[in-house]
């Protein structure tokens, strides 16, 4: 009989759901599926123009039953009946208005069309008002309650999304008795939670998101809450004041769950937390190493060892002791635009090839999409083919990665992307490599702010779809921070991250640092920066730092 334990680790990105199985001795990852959100994909309840991105709930309850049942039937029965632990990473802050059995209103009658009650994505950005009133009030307020947060609220958090909904929705506002993070509701949901009053919440969220923090006693009082807005009065007495790590197990999976699934009784499944901080974990993250989840967006994560008095970063995305590793000081920084940025310039290209092929009335609607759906195949590997003969800097075109706004460092959502130095000779591979070198240049400003601050980078670790799949990005990359970037193996670092906390929850390890020497995944490449480039970006970096002041003093006169 094989006396090996399992553990399945799921990750919730931005479009679609991961699940994978994992050999708590040798790490080996056994299966994976994916599951793409069906209403996500079509568009339904996002307004890109207005910075409205929204999630329905049944696409998260409809990727867990495929994913899970997919790597189940994938295994042999052994390995299923020795699977003893789940662990969750989601996109955040992406919360979510529930009623008191902790269930999102668009589950209930009445709601089920209204993206006000569903789950509000991270990258949605109608909170920018809310987030500025927020930042005003932290300013004259006795208690900087952001000043573990990087000192500057985003509209991308938790509260500037409440906010938000509360004022723009009087029905979703009055039904709302609470409001909870998407990995805290996953493993909620998934052990039979039926109180929200008991959900428990993760320390990674609540610090990085929701302005919490031990030396305050949890959260900012209720009357700080008022003085933001009366229609929050009340607000905190419903949500948390303890919060928790990773290691902890929320309890076991339901009876419901477990027959739904298929998996074993008495699976633990523990808490919750961010993909970036996870995906950290799953590449075994060691301090002062910055680890890069690259995806649509990018999340960067150093973690240090406690020190008797916390040194306070500017301008990141929080910084939380346990986030990642339970016991250390998580930091979190990141980009709001990264993989959205070539994504966009592909649609803004696929434009008229879709419009020309798909008008056509030579050919058959089937060889239509064929034909459309090959050219949308090469638009990116053919562009960043011609993007890498084309010199440093291009002939003059140079970019700004705000498109999605501002993350870090100094979080401003007013912002927005720019590409100038056009001329008649621009073609679409140069504005492209300027997109590119943008992108990088962007991590560089973050990578310096760390060090401006005192905190150390000793190494550049990647993971994510990007890093796997394009050495332009990468090269560059490396150029640009001037340092080897060395990538992760598994192409699903953030499951695998969850998997580990999943271990540590089921008792199988003794802690996360043992969990991670066993489980997590090895490297397969390491880029080197080429000196004559190193030298060459110092120039185009000097060049995209002004255009950043220009930029935002341009905006923010506005």
């Amino acid at each position: 009989m094989n006396n090996v334990k399992y553990t399945i680790g799921m990750d919730f990105g931005s479009d679609s759901v991961r699940a994978l199985i994992v050999n708590t001795v040798t790490g080996e990852e056994l299966a994976t599926a994916v599951h793409y959100y069906a209403r996500w994909k079509e568009g339904k309840y996002c307004v890109p123009s207005e910075s409205q991105f929204r999630q329905h709930p049944l696409d998260y309850v409809e990727g867990i039953e495929a994913t899970i049942k997919s790597v189940v039937a994938q295994v042999s029965e052994d390995v299923v009946n020795n699977i003893v632990g789940i662990g969750v990473d989601t996109t955040g802050s992406t919360p979510v208005a529930v009623d008191k059995t902790g269930t999102p209103l668009a589950l209930l009658e009445g709601f089920e069309e209204n993206p006000n009650a569903m789950f509000v994505l991270w990258k949605d950005h109608t909170g920018i008002k809310e987030a500025d009133e927020i930042n005003a009030l932290c300013a004259k307020w006795d208690i900087d309650y952001s000043k573990y947060e990087g000192g500057i609220y985003s509209s991308e958090w938790f509260w500037s999304k409440i906010l938000h909904i509360s004022r723009a929705d009087k029905a979703v506002h009055e039904a709302a008795y609470s409001w909870v993070e998407h990995c805290d509701w996953v493993p909620f949901l998934l052990t039979g939670g039926d109180d929200v009053t008991q959900m428990k919440r993760s320390r990674c969220a609540a610090g990085h998101k929701a302005l919490w923090h031990e030396s305050f006693g949890g959260l900012p009082p209720n009357d700080f809450f008022v003085a933001l807005d009366p229609v929050l009065d009340g607000l905190t007495d419903r949500l948390f004041k303890d919060t928790y790590t990773s290691d902890v197990s929320v309890g076991t999976l339901s009876e419901e769950w477990t027959n739904r699934l298929g998996l074993p009784a008495n699976v633990e499944v523990a808490v919750g937390a961010f993909d970036c901080h996870m995906g950290a974990v799953g590449v075994n993250i060691e301090p002062y190493h910055l680890t890069k989840v690259m995806g649509t967006s990018t999340c960067d994560i150093v973690v240090t060892p406690m020190q008797d008095e916390e040194h306070l970063v500017k301008g990141i995305c929080g910084q939380v002791d346990g986030s990642v590793i339970p016991g250390m000081l998580g930091l979190e920084a990141g980009q709001s635009a990264f993989g959205d940025i070539y994504a966009w310039y592909e649609r803004l290209i696929a434009w008229p090839i879709k419009e020309l092929i798909g008008g056509t009335n030579l050919i058959s609607e089937e060889v239509k999409a064929q034909l459309v759906e090959e050219a949308l195949g090469n638009i990116l590997p053919k562009l960043s083919e011609a993007a890498a003969k084309e010199p440093i800097g291009a002939s003059g075109e140079l970019a700004l990665d705000w498109m999605n706004g501002r993350r870090t460092p100094d979080a401003n959502q007013n912002l927005k992307g720019v590409i100038s130095g056009i001329n008649l000779g621009s073609t679409s591979p140069k504005v492209f490599r300027a997109l590119v070198e943008a992108s990088c240049f962007g991590a560089k400003k973050i990578a310096d702010r760390f060090v401006e601050e005192g905190i150390a980078i000793n190494g550049v670790i990647a993971i994510g779809g990007i890093s796997k799949k394009s050495d332009l990005v990468m090269q560059i990359m490396a150029d640009v921070l001037d340092a080897p970037i060395k990538v992760a193996k598994s192409e699903q670092a953030c499951a695998l991250g969850a998997s580990v906390f999943g271990a540590v929850a089921a008792g199988v390890h003794a802690n996360t640092e043992a969990a991670m020497d066993a489980m997590a995944s090895p490297f397969e490449k390491v880029y080197e920066p080429i000196q004559e480039n190193v030298e060459a970006y110092k120039k185009v970096y000097n060049d995209y730092s002004e255009l950043c002041v220009a930029m935002e003093n341009h905006i923010m006169k506005k």
